[in-house]
C-alpha cells in the first residue's frame, strides 16, 4: 500500500476532531467536505457562518455529517475560551477585555478549542502567514513539557514509477527554524524521528546532512553537524543516525559503501536533517517540483497538541493530506 493511502486509512480509524481556522475559503471547504465524506476526520470550520454557507453553495456542496460550523462571535464556547486565553496570556499584560477580542480571531479561536479539549488539532495557513499560525500555536497550545524547540518538517512521499526509492521520507527543518545551533539540530533530529514513527509506523533512519562526508571538508558548519549528531546519539543511543553525510552517501547504498563505510544507515536513510532552513527549503521544493514527490507540510512538531501550517499555495488536496497528518499526530498524543 502506498504511504499516502496508509496515512489516510489510519486517519479514518481515529475519527479525531480537526479545526480549520479559515472556514470560508474555497479550498478549505472543499477539503473539509472531502475529509468528512471519506471519514478521515470530523472537521470544524471556523468563520462567519453566512460566508461559509455561501462557499458551500459556490462549490455546489452541502454541509454533511462530520462537519460542524463555528462562528466565534456566537459560539457557546466563547466565554470559556476568552477566559482561557486570559489565563494563558495575563503574564504578558493581556486584560480580560483584550482576551475577549482575541478569542474572536478565527486562528486563536481554533487553537483555543484544541487547548480546551473541544478539538484534537487545528490547521490554518491557506490565507494567513506562517508567522501568524506559528505564533498562535506557541502562545495558545504551547510546546510539549519536555521539548525546548518547536520545529517543522515536510513529509515527502515518493510513489511514482520514476522514483529511485519509493516510500515516505521526512525533510527537516524545511519551514521554520532558520539557522539551528548544534543543540537545536539534534533536537530537530530526535523530534523528526518520533514524527516519522507516528506517521509511518516504520523505523527511522536519520541522516544529518552536510556538504561533507566523514571529514571530507573542514568548516564551522560541518563541525556543527558533527556535534549535533553526537548530541542526538547521546540522547537516543538506539536511534539509527549518522552524520555528517552528503545526501548521496545517505541515499544511495553504493555511494554510502564508498564514502561512508560502516554507516548504520547503509545509504537508505528516510529522515533527512538539513543544517539550515535555506538548504532544507530548497531541497524539498526541488524534490517536489522537479522530482515529482508529494510534499505535505510544513508540519509542526514539538507542540503539546497538533497545530499545523499550510503553504499559501496549497490545493484542497494538500489541505486534506494535512488534516490526515494532524489526525495522526492527535492519535500519537492520545
Amino acid at each position: 500500500m502506498k504511504p499516502l493511502e496508509t496515512l489516510l486509512r489510519n486517519a479514518a480509524r481515529s475519527n479525531h476532531r480537526i479545526m480549520l481556522s479559515e472556514g470560508n475559503a474555497l479550498r478549505v471547504v472543499q477539503a473539509a467536505h472531502d475529509a468528512a465524506s471519506q471519514g478521515i476526520a470530523q472537521v470544524g470550520l471556523v468563520g462567519n457562518l453566512s460566508e461559509i454557507n455561501s462557499t458551500f453553495d459556490r462549490l455546489g456542496l452541502k454541509c454533511i455529517d462530520g462537519i460542524t460550523l463555528h462562528e466565534p462571535a456566537t459560539s457557546p464556547h466563547l466565554k470559556e475560551l476568552a477566559a482561557l486565553y486570559h489565563e494563558l496570556r495575563k503574564h504578558k499584560g493581556v486584560t480580560q477585555s483584550q482576551a475577549e477580542v482575541a478569542a474572536l480571531n478565527p486562528h486563536v479561536f481554533a487553537a483555543l478549542m484544541v487547548k480546551a479539549g473541544h478539538a484534537d488539532g487545528t490547521v490554518g495557513g491557506a490565507i494567513a502567514t506562517t508567522a501568524e499560525i506559528v505564533r498562535t500555536a506557541l502562545q495558545v497550545i504551547g510546546p510539549k513539557p519536555d521539548t525546548k524547540l518547536v520545529s517543522s518538517f515536510f513529509l515527502m512521499l515518493f510513489c511514482e514509477v520514476h522514483h529511485a526509492r519509493k516510500g515516505a521520507m521526512i525533510f527537516a527543518d524545511s519551514g521554520l527554524v532558520v539557522d539551528p545551533t548544534a543543540e537545536e539540530m539534534a533536537q530537530i533530529a530526535l523530534s523528526s524521528a518520533d514524527s516519522f514513527i507516528t506517521l509511518t509506523g516504520e523505523v527511522p533512519r536519520v541522516a544529518m546532512l552536510s556538504f561533507s562526508t566523514r571529514g571530507s571538508s573542514e568548516h564551522h558548519s560541518v563541525s556543527k553537524v558533527v556535534t549535533a549528531t553526537q548530541l542526538a546519539k547521546q540522547r537516543a543511543p538506539d536511534l539509527l543516525i549518522d552524520g555528517e553525510l552528503q545526501f548521496d552517501a545517505a541515499f544511495v547504498p553504493d555511494v554510502a559503501a564508498r564514502k561512508a563505510e560502516g554507516s548504520p544507515l547503509e545509504g537508505v536513510a528516510n529522515v533527512f536533517i538539513f543544517p539550515n532552513l535555506e538548504s532544507g527549503n530548497i531541497a524539498y521544493k526541488i524534490a517536489q517540483r522537479v522530482g515529482g514527490a508529494t510534499a505535505i507540510g510544513p508540519v509542526l512538531q514539538g507542540l503539546s497538541k497538533p497545530a499545523n501550517d499550510l503553504s499559501r499555495g496549497c490545493t484542497a488536496e494538500d489541505i486534506l493530506h494535512m488534516i490526515a497528518v494532524t489526525a495522526a499526530q492527535a492519535s500519537a498524543n492520545a
